[in-house]
Formats: structure tokens, sequence, C-alpha cells
């Protein structure tokens, strides 16, 4: 593999920017990519913001005010799900509920415990498969050890709600005597761990929706990562950034840990994994597999000499046999990501402009 330490310093024109939507709400603004943080900053942190929300995490450190030493915080996090189709190869609709709050949670460094759960059912569901899909919510809870403890449950008119949508809020417990994580706590020297190969939920879901032309045996990854997550911060405990690459892939989350902490991520891309029926698909359907969702995946961001030990200890656990180094951190150009491709040359990664995959979570 070639040495991730020595990519050359590199700067370059920059794609224009893609029409802006000022009027009206369309597809892009759920990719996670630029339209989504455009909408945020421009509406939600403007009307809403405050030191928490502001912090640009999928989670909020909250403390715990008791009027006792210090017991730790909490890490609180919501999330909508409105993937279609409610079934798809390697999961469903709550498993993907589950999982995807316990793995926001997780990303603070936090113990997940307990979640809640909204419900959106459209007329017209049949019972067979919201039973289904709460079963399977319980597997998947009882996977990550945590516990449902509230919920909500509405019906809308048959044409208006796509079948189901779910809304989970987890909370979690940080101990007091855990470093702060987040995306603003990368720093120059630190090196870049991601837990597998990437693109598989994209993919499956795609299948499921029959848009590939061709059979596929990829599964989704979806998958909760909080014992992996544990495991890591034992053995990395300066561990400084953690962020799963959902919506727009690990090409946009690089770009937000990047931007946040204002420090330029350089990685290798003969050293990110992904399984060569992803790759098919991604080239026939001109899709980047660099862009595509996750829902099963980690990236962690430790100081050099923990990374060894973090990474054997990903190796050990579940979900983790499959992660790698690709990549590293330096001081400039501050909020850049930079792939080293693998002809040699060095292609700027920016964030996702628009919608590659609407609906996909």
């Amino acid at each position: 593999m070639t040495n991730l330490t020595n990519l050359p310093a590199f700067e370059g024109p920059q794609c224009p920017l893609p029409l802006t939507h000022a009027e009206r709400i369309v597809l892009g603004h759920g990719s996670g990519g630029r339209m989504t943080h455009d909408l945020i900053r421009t509406i939600f942190q403007a009307h809403l913001g405050n030191p928490y929300l502001n912090a640009g995490n999928d989670f909020a450190h909250l403390p715990l005010s008791l009027g006792k030493p210090d017991i730790g915080h909490l890490a609180v996090s919501t999330d909508s799900h409105v993937i279609s189709p409610l079934f798809f190869p390697g999961g469903d609709i709550g498993r993907l509920a589950v999982c995807g709050t316990v793995n926001d949670v997780s990303m603070s460094g936090a113990i997940p415990l307990y979640l809640t759960a909204g419900f959106i059912l459209e007329e017209g569901l049949s019972l067979e498969s919201l039973e289904r899909i709460v079963r399977s919510m319980r597997i998947a809870a009882e996977e990550a050890g945590v516990v449902l403890v509230a919920g909500d449950t509405k019906v809308v008119e048959k044409g208006k709600g796509d079948g189901m949508f779910i809304t989970t809020t987890g909370i979690g417990w940080i101990p007091p005597d855990r470093p702060p994580l987040g995306g603003a706590c990368a720093q120059p020297g630190d090196v870049v761990l991601l837990s597998g190969p990437i693109g598989d939920h994209g993919i499956a879901v795609l299948s499921a929706r029959g848009e590939l032309g061709f059979e596929t045996e990829i599964q989704s990854d979806v998958a909760p990562l909080n014992h992996l997550i544990q495991a890591l911060l034992q053995s990395a405990p300066h561990t400084h950034v953690l962020r799963d690459p959902t919506r727009g892939g690990l090409a946009t989350t690089l770009n937000e840990i990047a931007q946040q902490s204002q420090v330029a991520i350089r990685i290798e891309e003969t050293a990110i994994p992904i399984r060569p029926a992803v790759r098919a698909a991604c080239e026939m359907l001109g899709l980047d597999p660099l862009y595509i969702a996750n829902e099963g995946k980690v990236i962690a961001i430790v100081p050099p000499e923990e990374a060894d030990a973090a990474l054997a200890a990903m190796h050990r656990a579940p979900y983790g046999a499959e992660a790698v180094r690709i990549g590293y951190v330096e001081s400039q150009p501050a909020g850049r990501v930079i792939l080293r491709t693998m002809l040699g040359t060095h292609r700027i990664l920016e964030i996702l402009s628009g919608e590659m995959l609407p609906r996909i979570c």
C-alpha cells in the first residue's frame, strides 16, 4: 500500500456551486449534503439556534446539573426515517430506526440507554407488516442493549404516508472521565480509520427498488455500533472524532469533520474498502461509492499513538472485522478533503451538492 504520510499538498480549481432553491423544498434538501446544511443554517439555526444545536453534531451533550459531583453528561439524538421500500435486503425501517439512533448517540462516546419512537402509519398498511417491523425493532434494541421507553402513533389517510414513517430519539450516558468527542476535535497528525466496506446500504436499497437491472447479493450494513465503539474507546481513550457516514456517504461526512475542525483530511483511494458488487453497481449507474449512504459503519479519527490499538479493538468487535486505515489529518488546506486516486493523482472531494439517492434512510 502507498505510504499515507507522503501525500503532497494540493490546491486547485473548484467546481461551481449548484443552482440554489430559495423558495420551495426539493429532494436535495434531504440529502445530508450542502443543501441540507444550508437549510439547517438559514432556517433552523437562524430561529432555533443555541450552543447545543450549533455544535453541528448528530447528538447533543447535556450537563447533568444535580448539585452533586460530576456524574457525567447526557447524550441526546433524534432521527426520522422515511426509507422506501420499508423492507430491503439485510433490514427494514424498524431495524434502521433503532440502529440509526443508537449509532448517533454512540458517536458522542456515550453508552446508549433508552429510546423513544413515534410512528406515522398510512391507512392501508397491513398489520402483518407493522408487526414484522415492530418485532425487528425489538430484536435490534436487544442486540444494542437499549430499552424503548415511550412512543406515539398517528394514522394518516391513504396516499399521504407512504406506508410508515418512524421518528426515534435516543438517550445515553457519557462517563465523567471521557474526553470530549465531536466533529470539531480532529487534530493534525491524527489517523483516520474506517470500520469496513462502504456503499452496501445504498446499493441494497436500490436493489429492493428494482433499480439495478440485475440481481445482487449485497445486504444492507445496518447494525448497532455501540459495542464496537465502546471497545474502541477502551483501547483508544483519546479518540477525537467518531462519525457514521450515513446520508452523503464517506466523502460528505469527512467534509463535515474537516470544516468543523478546520483541518485537511487526506485519504487514499486504494485503502477504502468497496465490495466488487457495490463498485459494479455504481459504475453501471454512474454513482460514486464515496457518496453512497451507509448504516453500519463508523469513521474514527484517533491520535497516531493510539491508532494501532484502536484498529485492533475494531477488528475484535462485531461489525469491525474489515476495519482499515484510510488516511490522516493535516493542518492545511483547512476545511478540505483530498483523495489520492488509484492513478496517483489528487482529487478534492466536495460535500454532496444535491440528492444522489432519495429516501435512503
